[in-house]
């Protein structure tokens, strides 16, 4: 196993959590790909009885709206999803748990509450905000 500055080799407990965690985050983003996928189909079933004409049609900007938004809500849970896999490939190469930029630890508490990040917290910080969502 990997050791980092500060602090020594990753144990057994903490892969085990790591992976519980991440197992967890995976499936309700699965849940959520499908819900949002049920979602977008059923938007796009329900135009396809209607006229298509959405800028003449009262609720057609709504619609219209609502198709891209949650669209966009898939891309991110797909996205997500794709960041969860990864970071499990890195804990089966023991490398989880470091930034990818530095090669330091990244603190378990903010692997609490992303499990997926890539980033220490001084990375994190140095990310320019348009580049932050995923770290």
């Amino acid at each position: 196993m990997r050791e980092g500055r500060g602090r020594g080799p990753v144990s057994p407990a903490d892969r085990r959590a790591a992976r519980e965690r991440l197992g967890a985050e995976r499936a309700g983003t699965v849940a959520q790909i499908a819900g949002l996928t049920r979602d977008h189909t059923a938007i796009v079933e329900a135009n396809a009885l209607v006229a298509v004409d959405d800028e003449h049609d009262p609720d057609g900007s709504s619609t219209a709206f609502e198709r891209a938004h949650v669209a966009s809500l898939l891309t991110l849970a797909q996205e997500h999803l794709d960041d969860l896999d990864r970071a499990l490939e890195r804990l089966d190469h023991g490398d989880y748990g470091y930034g990818e930029r530095c090669g330091e630890p990244v603190p378990a508490e903010r692997l609490e509450v992303r499990p997926a990040a890539t980033t220490c917290v001084d990375c994190a910080a140095a990310t320019p905000p348009e580049r932050r969502q995923r770290r």
